[in-house]
């Protein structure tokens, strides 16, 4: 595999990585900001991390090949098409997507984990993620890990704060 491969493959792992954190913990914040049933926490977390990390593996896809077409077009020679990359992408998706979703598999599973405790677990597994997956994205760039963990951390954060206000003010509009 080639330093570029190498690069692409790390590429997808950070963004599906990223990606299945934060779109799955909006999901979880929207349903509590809305105050939904816990089960319905359950079923669109899953129906997302799925349907997202799909989509998100054909994009990379569809952008590898799109690049490739390019390089051809322009340079006239053939380039591989990293289908590595689309399926690395949909792992790290799905891996890290399940995070935010965990304290709810236990609940389901007969963890006796209070309900009104869950979202703060699942809050507290979401901010260790997305710490963790800035921090590890330096053991290639060689950057600050605490640096770039605080950095993926805080835009999770802000992802997550507007995706519950906009439950409770969409739930506080429909139940008029």
């Amino acid at each position: 595999m080639t330093k570029e491969q190498r690069l692409r493959i790390i590429k997808a792992l950070i963004l599906g990585a990223n990606d299945g954190i934060i779109t799955t913990f909006a999901v979880v914040a929207g349903v509590v900001g809305a105050d939904l049933p816990t089960k319905i926490i359950l079923i669109l977390g899953v129906a997302n991390m799925v349907a997202d990390g799909i989509s998100m593996s054909v994009g990379d896809y569809l952008g590898e090949r799109s690049a490739a077409q390019y390089e051809k077009a322009h340079s006239g020679e053939e380039t591989e098409v990293l289908w590595k990359s689309s399926v690395a992408t949909f792992i790290a998706f799905a891996t890290a997507g399940a995070l935010p979703l965990l304290p709810y598999v236990l609940q389901f599973l007969g963890v006796p984990i209070p309900t009104e405790w869950a979202f703060t677990a699942s809050i507290g597994c979401t901010a260790l993620a997305l710490f963790l997956a800035g921090s590890l994205g330096t053991v290639v760039t060689k950057g600050n890990w605490f640096k770039s963990g605080l950095e993926m951390l805080s835009i999770g954060a802000v992802a997550a704060v507007v995706a519950y206000g906009l439950g409770a003010f969409i739930e506080h509009l429909t139940s008029k």
